[in-house]
């Protein structure tokens, strides 16, 4: 019977043994081939325009198509691809002082964006660009496609409607074939009344001017540089606007989001313009059979 008793015993604690080393070794084949998570699993790393960053992208907000190799890497800033019809414009203000608008139409320049007015960064008053007649008249009278913005320092929505109507009333006797911008930018001066102002309610400013010109049955645009593009706006409730992304000097808009229009420098020079110009591509998406047989021919 002891030895009965013993065999049975032995058996047991074999048997025992046995299943314990397969479940080891189960554990460590599980542990070798199990990949660590990726901490930035669904992110993408990017220039911020101060440092490289992981970000995760915005839902919803639709990711930039062009790429540094649709455009010229040398000479002119120049797109290369097929996807679109490339505008070429200027963006002018009563800091360019008289501009010969026959030249300028002639240098094939196509569109024209015009300051039309500004908010004050103190007392937050109304002013009207005092060239904007004259440059939108020029314009317009050359041929130009002609669109306007305003450099606004609204601090609530109140103020970003009553810019938008001040828009209005101003370009009421023009022909407007080209985007009604809300430009709102950081001004760097400790009295500025904007200084503390939050993306959220930069973006409520935002909305609420662009759907105030959108009712008046203009195309409204908000323009931004790369720091204001991912820090100071909600992109996700601005997509019913088109983006006009600013980044001079470089070879193509690096930005990971898309925008319709591009400015690509402060610096040109444009027959027709005293001193330097800043200068744009509007990206007007062709059919998709017409990029397919332009880019097969």
């Amino acid at each position: 019977m002891g030895r009965g008793r013993n065999l049975i015993y032995f058996v047991v604690t074999l048997l025992v043994m046995i299943l314990a080393l397969v479940l080891m070794i189960a554990l460590f084949f599980d542990l070798f081939e199990k990949k660590p998570k990726d901490p930035h699993e669904g992110q993408v790393y990017l220039y911020d325009g101060k440092d490289w960053i992981w970000m995760t992208p915005l839902e919803g907000v639709p990711v930039n198509p062009l790429t540094a190799e649709q455009f010229a890497a040398e000479g002119p800033v120049r797109y290369l691809g097929t996807d679109y019809d490339v505008l070429r414009g200027i963006d002018v203000s009563e800091h360019q002082w008289e501009i010969d608008w026959a030249q300028v139409a002639r240098s094939g320049v196509d569109f024209a964006c015009v300051r039309l007015g500004r908010r004050g960064y103190t007392e937050g008053g109304l002013f009207e660009d005092p060239w904007f007649e004259r440059n939108m008249s020029g314009a317009t009278a050359n041929g130009l496609k002609t669109g306007v913005y305003f450099f606004s320092q609204a601090v609530n929505v109140a103020e970003a409607i009553e810019e938008a109507n001040f828009v209005l009333e101003r370009i009421a006797p023009y022909k407007i074939s080209a985007p009604v911008v809300y430009d709102w930018e950081t001004v760097a001066d400790e009295q500025a009344r904007t200084t503390e102002l939050s993306a959220e309610t930069r973006t409520d400013c935002a909305v609420a001017f662009c759907e105030t010109i959108r009712r008046a049955g203009y195309t409204p645009c908000v323009y931004f540089n790369r720091d204001m593009g991912y820090y100071g706006y909600d992109l996700r409730r601005l997509t019913d606007y088109m983006f006009w992304f600013t980044l001079p000097e470089s070879r193509f808009p690096n930005f990971y989001y898309a925008c319709s229009m591009w400015q690509y420098s402060f610096t040109e020079e444009i027959p027709g313009v005293s001193g330097s110009a800043d200068m744009n591509l509007w990206f007007l998406p062709r059919p998709k059979a017409e990029s397919a047989q332009q880019g097969s021919a």
